[in-house]
């Protein structure tokens, strides 16, 4: 059996995030999001939420750092990856996190309609202003000949 590693998440920025350069000169952003539960605690009345640590490299990084702050919505598609290393003080320490292979505008907030350099469209794609809606007429034209019948079509 295959295996299978592939996360999709919808969430908050919890910080701005952090982009730095390895000694190779590779772009790397490390950041957090906020995911809601889909329950909640009836009993204390609000949202749980799991706040997760999310890894991008190169150009995804660049492009995080760029276009979205604390509080921006994004969607992140990518992998579980787990790292250990010890620490200064000989501490064995561990880390779950998401490696971004894709990342992408979330749903706009009410307060971050205007999110800097952020393309305009509420996340729902660009559209060149010299495409407009298509125009449908639903009049007869003399363009298209009718065909008779179904036995002569190819299909």
């Amino acid at each position: 059996m295959a295996d299978l590693n592939k996360v999709i998440l919808m969430g908050h920025m919890t910080a701005d995030p952090e982009l730095k350069q390895t000694t190779s000169g590779i772009s790397v952003c490390s950041f957090s999001i906020g995911v809601n539960r889909r329950y909640s605690k009836a009993d204390q009345g609000q949202q749980s939420v799991d706040f997760i640590n999310i890894v991008a490299w190169r150009q995804q990084a660049e492009f995080v750092s760029r276009y979205f702050k604390k509080g921006s919505s994004i969607i992140v598609c990518g992998s579980i990856q787990t790292r250990n290393w010890t620490d200064n003080n000989g501490q064995k320490r561990y880390v779950t996190e998401v490696v971004a292979d894709e990342v992408s505008f979330g749903a706009p907030a009410a307060s971050s309609q205007n999110n800097g350099d952020r393309p305009q469209g509420g996340g729902q794609g660009y559209t060149p202003s010299a495409y407009g809606n298509p125009s449908y007429n639903s009049t007869g034209s003399a363009e298209f000949e009718e065909i008779p019948g179904d036995e002569s079509l190819p299909f």
